[in-house]
């Protein structure tokens, strides 16, 4: 009998369909909850339900019948998506949403909302139909989802700060080691220099003198590594820049013109120390060969890189130097050696006139 009071209110409905119409008996029987409002009465009422609505929410028939849907809102019903809906009932659209309802007995579900304007021949508003589903397995998994990524995303957060705290440590810890790393080595070269001016020895001064040339270079290293920012990379080529600059400067020959071409160029900071040294060797090598006796001419230096590799190329417009007197000397040996644990190359070729000496050495490799 309650089937067929069901079905009597799909008449409503027959301005173009019959009672035996089978949309309205599938609207009937189906499992989906389904109803259907009337908005040209006062507060768009509910003018059918079926079964499967009846059965979702508690309710019987006639305490469906003539409410408002918004009785199964509840205080956890969520304001905004209400306000959607209301919003598209008065501009007679459709409308799809997920809403917090409230059953007879006081349980909630999730409801997916489906409510859609049914309009006569003429366009006339004259039904919303509306099909609801109980989706709060869905939602319950998402939430459950949504509230395991935000504990990640703090984990990751707190995670993150602790290595950030950690790496700040440790860059201040290893700016303090170069720092007083900086300092001895100033300390060194100090000592070394009140030890030559008790030396007559003009051989044994000029081997001290080469040593303080190489204890000057590891300290300029040591106080840019300081003085950056970034602990794990060293720019090469600003180093190479001031090195020239200081070493050509520091031997008082205002009559040498340096050239220079320096690009930014980083390399692991382990292989900063030998870099500056094989740097300082081939530096000091030509003021000492290239311009002696006072013989002016041009120096000029370029920092690039060829496809993965660095290149610094350092040219001297001297008169060169013989092979074999270069293989024996231990500049050369030590720029060898220093060369091998950068997994760098050093090449020397003629500049005629002059000495050219092509340093390639691995740039540093991209972070990750």
């Amino acid at each position: 009998m309650k089937q067929r009071e069901d079905w009597h209110l799909t008449d409503k409905l027959a301005y173009e369909h019959g009672r035996g119409d089978p949309f309205a008996a599938a609207v009937r029987a189906t499992r989906m909850p389904m109803v259907v409002t009337d908005p040209s009465l006062p507060d768009n009422p509910i003018v059918f339900c079926n079964v499967a609505f009846q059965a979702l929410t508690g309710y019987e028939r006639e305490e469906i019948i003539g409410r408002n849907c918004r009785f199964l809102q509840g205080p956890d019903t969520d304001a905004k998506t209400i306000d959607r809906v209301r919003a598209a009932i008065k501009d007679g659209h459709d409308v799809d949403v997920d809403l917090l309802n409230y059953r007879k007995d006081g349980t909630t579900f999730w409801n997916a909302l489906y409510m859609s304007p049914v309009r006569d021949k003429d366009g006339v508003l004259r039904f919303f139909f509306a099909s609801q589903m109980d989706v709060t397995d869905r939602v319950e998994a998402q939430n459950v989802i949504s509230q395991q990524k935000e504990l990640v995303e703090r984990e990751v957060e707190r995670r993150t700060a602790d290595l950030r705290a950690a790496l700040d440590a440790k860059t201040i810890l290893l700016h303090e080691v170069d720092h007083r790393v900086k300092n001895n080595l100033t300390m060194i070269g100090s000592l070394l220099r009140l030890q030559v001016r008790s030396i007559d020895d003009p051989v044994m001064t000029a081997r001290l003198d080469s040593m303080l040339e190489r204890v000057d270079a590891l300290a300029v290293v040591h106080r840019q590594l300081y003085q950056s920012s970034d602990i794990s990379s060293f720019d090469i080529g600003t180093f190479a820049e001031n090195l020239t600059l200081d070493v050509v400067g520091a031997s008082g020959r205002t009559d040498i013109a340096i050239s220079i071409d320096a690009q930014p160029l980083f390399i692991d900071a382990a292989n900063a120390s030998a870099l500056g040294l094989i740097l300082n060797e081939i530096l000091t090598n030509s003021i000492k060969h290239a311009y002696a006796d006072g013989r002016p001419g041009s120096l000029s230096l370029l920092v690039t890189n060829v496809d993965d590799r660095g290149v610094i190329r350092l040219c001297d417009d001297g008169p060169g130097v013989p092979s074999t007197q270069r293989t024996k000397s231990i500049g050369t040996s030590l720029i060898t050696r220093l060369a091998r644990q950068a997994k760098a190359e050093a090449v020397w070729t003629s500049n005629s006139p002059g000495t050219c000496v092509t340093i390639t050495f691995p740039k540093r490799e991209a972070a990750k």
